[in-house]
Formats: C-alpha cells, sequence, structure tokens
C-alpha cells in the first residue's frame, strides 16, 4: 500500500509528536520500509519543487536516489563515499552518467537515525526537498509507512585505529569505539547569536529522533545575496532554515534547542556518514567542520583497509562491552 503525504512544510514539533507508535525492537536484522511514501517540497539551493517517494528495497541493496524526471526512466545513484560529487554547501552524489542529486544528508540521517538499511528514494528534480530544514518530516514519513525487518543480518563497519582529517581550524576523526557510533561535535561562530556551542550524543533510534532530527539548517542574512548570485540557497526561506543576522535569530518561532546549531552540524555528520553504506562502531568528532571534512575523512578511511573492518553485532548497534561480536567480515569495499 502507498501513502502520499504531500507537502510537509507546515509540520511543527506538535503534529511530528503524533507519529505511529509500535516499531521492530533493535536487532541484528536489515530493515527496510513496509510500504511506499511520498511527499513534496522546495528544494534548498535549487529553489525547485520536488516530488520524492521512498520505496522499500530487498536486503543488502542499500539505499539508492533514483533521478525519475529523466529521459530514458531516469538514473539511479547509489547513496556511497565514493559518490559524492560535491560538498560545497550541501552533499551532492553523482552516477557515472554525471547525473546527480543534492543536499542528501538530511534523508540520509533520518535513514540512520530509523535504522533504514535498504530504500529507493525516487525524485522528479536535482534536488532532495528542504521540509521544514531538519529530518523530522523523513522521520514522520518513515514512521507513517512503517519498518519492515528482513531476514538478512546487518554488518557493521567497525572503526579500528584514528583516523583523523584537519585543514585550517577544522578537524574531523573517527576513533575505535565499544560499542555504537557516538559522536561529539563542537563550532565556534563570530554571531553571538550562535557563538560557541558543542554536544555529544551516543546514537539510537529514541536519542536521534528525540535529540537531533528536528534541529534544522542555518544561514545568515549577510550571505543570502552572494550564495544566491552563486546558484545556492535559491529556495532558502524561514520556513526552512534558521536565519541569523548577528545576534539575532529572525525565526519567530525561535529556536528548537538553545544549542540547535551544533545539534544541526552533527546532524549532518550523521547523513554523510551513513553514505559508507553501514551503520558504524566507532566515535565521530568534529571541530568546527563542514561536508567537505567528512568527505574527505571518509576517503581516508576506505584509503586503507586495516582502518576498518565489517562486523555483525548481537543488536542494533546497542551492544555493550560485554557482549559477543561475530568474526570479522571484511570484503573489498564496505560501499
Amino acid at each position: 500500500m502507498a501513502h502520499d503525504v504531500r507537502d510537509l512544510r507546515t509540520l511543527n514539533g506538535a503534529s511530528l509528536e503524533m507519529i505511529p507508535q509500535g516499531l521492530p525492537k533493535a536487532s541484528n536484522l536489515q530493515r527496510t520500509l513496509k510500504s511506499s511514501i511520498g511527499c513534496s517540497g522546495i528544494g534548498l539551493h535549487s529553489g525547485v519543487r520536488v516530488a520524492i517517494k521512498l520505496h522499500p528495497a530487498p536486503a543488502n541493496s542499500g539505499i539508492t536516489f533514483k533521478r525519475i524526471d529523466l529521459v530514458g526512466g531516469g538514473s539511479e545513484i547509489p547513496a556511497r563515499w565514493d559518490r559524492i560529487a560535491d560538498s560545497r554547501m550541501c552533499t551532492v552524489l553523482s552516477a557515472e552518467n554525471g547525473v546527480s542529486v543534492a543536499t542528501v544528508e538530511h534523508l540520509m540521517a533520518a535513514f540512520y537515525g530509523m535504522s533504514i538499511d535498504n530504500a529507493v528514494v525516487e525524485l522528479n528534480g536535482p534536488e532532495v526537498p528542504a521540509m521544514d530544514g531538519s529530518a523530522a518530516p523523513f522521520i514522520f514519513l518513515m514512521e507513517c509507512a512503517g519498518v519492515l525487518e528482513q531476514t538478512e543480518t546487518r554488518k557493521h563497519l567497525r572503526i579500528l585505529k584514528p583516523i583523523v582529517y584537519s585543514h585550517d581550524n577544522k578537524e574531523v576523526a573517527l576513533t575505535p569505539a565499544e560499542a555504537n557510533l557516538k559522536l561529539n561535535f563542537s563550532i565556534d561562530f563570530s554571531a553571538p547569536a550562535i557563538g560557541q556551542q558543542s554536544c555529544s550524543f551516543d546514537i539510537d533510534r529514541d536519542v536521534f529522533k528525540a535529540e537531533i532530527s528536528k534541529a534544522r539548517t542555518f544561514g545568515f542574512l549577510s550571505d543570502v545575496t552572494a550564495l544566491r548570485e552563486a546558484g545556492l540557497a535559491r529556495g532558502g526561506s524561514l520556513e526552512n532554515a534558521i536565519v541569523v543576522d548577528g545576534d539575532r535569530v529572525l525565526n519567530e518561532d525561535g529556536l528548537r534547542h538553545s544549542d540547535e546549531f551544533v545539534r544541526h552540524k552533527l546532524l549532518d555528520a550523521i547523513g554523510d556518514l551513513y553514505l559508507t553504506g553501514h551503520r558504524i562502531v566507532g566515535e565521530f568528532h568534529g571541530t568546527c567542520s563542514s561536508h567537505a571534512d567528512t568527505a574527505s575523512l571518509l576517503r581516508l578511511v576506505f584509503a586503507d583497509d586495516s582502518n576498518w573492518d565489517l562486523i555483525e553485532a548481537p543488536e542494533d548497534g546497542l551492544a555493550s562491552a560485554d557482549q559477543t561480536w561475530d568474526r570479522p567480515l571484511k570484503q573489498a569495499t564496505a560501499g
């Protein structure tokens, strides 16, 4: 059965709480959606209205984007780190033929937060809709569609040694951890409305939904003209982004968290990290970093097979230190 939620731009915190419950308990099995579901919205950078539809997909197929607006039935783009074509202001993935899809990070973060391993994302335009600038509307879609456990076991990407990428005052790192994905992020902006912020979370479905998913993307009023002249932020508005002007937040409803800015940066990092194709057992550290820095970190991770292995966990990334992990399942690639 397919669902169509149409335009979700008007969803607010109250309506997002009205989400069906009773999702499957954590396990080590792969997951997809129970049914197809779609909506529409404006692309943050393109300004183009795009319809998006999420579909179930077979086990071991991963997340795939499909442009259905193109001649010949569209082009499929795997959601993988080696498909990153641009990461200046958002993460852009590209197929071998050059067809691309932009701003995938919020949706990818929602897939990670919902423990969705396999799905097909159909788009009739060049960019994932911004919705309200967070991952919460995509969580809403997935919970309405339902989550289905599959018969195949999930493989987790375990980080075996510290990998660090630094550039100017920015730094990103992945280090070994006993279980789960833990993220630490810190930012430092000259705008008084933001300033210095930091946060740290161990990621599971409940934490992602309650603490991270609603954090919105943000921008500066002083940058709007330059960004639009560069072909970016053409769809940006107070409906899908926090806009900062010095010491002021221009959105009438204010902030959803006192540290919403750094929480959104952490959300972006989760979405970009899921381009590994797997849930991660490791700890991520980001300092004033961007999409481009995380993309560079992923290239370093996969440049050396001794940095990682693939393992099976007894539960959905929730294994404690005294639980037994199955033997390593290293393959030629983890993409």
